[in-house]
């Protein structure tokens, strides 16, 4: 019932972003933890996946240790479905034997995708193109534009409900975290609340309290002419 797609860039950033016809789907399927990983759980899902995993990743254990662990331990683990992509290192999935066909999953050096319920194989192929030809641009626009794909190759075979996306940087926090729970262009939605987010969202998020700088800005002045400062350059990038 779910497609989703992990990725990190070259900046050390993770993301992730999911769809789904169902309510709120981006409530508990994504998890993410800076310098760590990436992690989605879907198909009849088990929450516990999320916190669990990524204390396995950080203790050391490879992504197809985690996918292991987690699964040999599950009773339903037949109707689940598990993707994991470390800070560093090859992802590994799992795509349960009792998961709605069409489902499965496709993994590549830096990102992964998986999803069950779907319309066909092409959805997971067609949001792996798409990242792949995005290649260069922004971590969250690759993955808008993957899911974009992905739904236009026919997404979840019940139809669409929610979205969400989730970006985690150099901070503990996330640096965008972007939930679509209802509505029925669930996918356009979250991108033009990405493109809100670009608005104000993400320059003041560069100037608050983070790990390298216990205080942040508090010269209201100065924030101002740092957010005037990135829609400038951001205006250069796009001449």
């Amino acid at each position: 019932m779910t497609w989703s797609i992990l990725g990190r860039d070259e900046h050390g950033r993770l993301g992730a972003a999911v769809a789904s016809r169902f309510f709120a789907v981006g409530a508990l399927c994504l998890h993410t933890r800076r310098g760590v990983g990436a992690l989605s759980t879907q198909a009849l899902l088990n929450p516990l996946y999320g916190p669990a995993g990524l204390d396995l990743l950080s203790a050391g254990h490879g992504a197809a240790e985690v996918v292991h662990a987690l699964t040999a331990a599950d009773a339903g683990r037949a109707h689940r479905q598990l993707h994991v992509l470390p800070a560093a290192g090859a992802p590994a999935a799992h795509t349960g034997e009792s998961c709605v066909d069409w489902c499965g999953h496709l993994l590549f050096d830096d990102f992964s995708v998986a999803g069950n319920m779907l319309a066909g194989p092409q959805v997971i192929e067609a949001t792996a193109t798409a990242y792949r030809e995005t290649r260069g641009r922004p971590l969250a626009e690759r993955l808008l534009a993957a899911m974009a794909a992905g739904e236009a190759a026919g997404g979840d075979k019940r139809g669409k409900q929610g979205a969400a996306l989730r970006i985690q940087a150099d901070e503990d926090y996330l640096a965008l975290d972007l939930r679509v729970d209802d509505h029925a262009e669930p996918i356009a939605e979250l991108h033009r609340l990405y493109e809100m987010s670009l608005e104000r969202f993400q320059p003041f998020m560069a100037c608050v309290a983070g790990r390298h700088d216990s205080t942040g800005l508090t010269d209201r002045a100065e924030i101002e002419r740092r957010i005037d400062a990135f829609h400038v350059g951001r205006a250069g990038r796009r001449a």
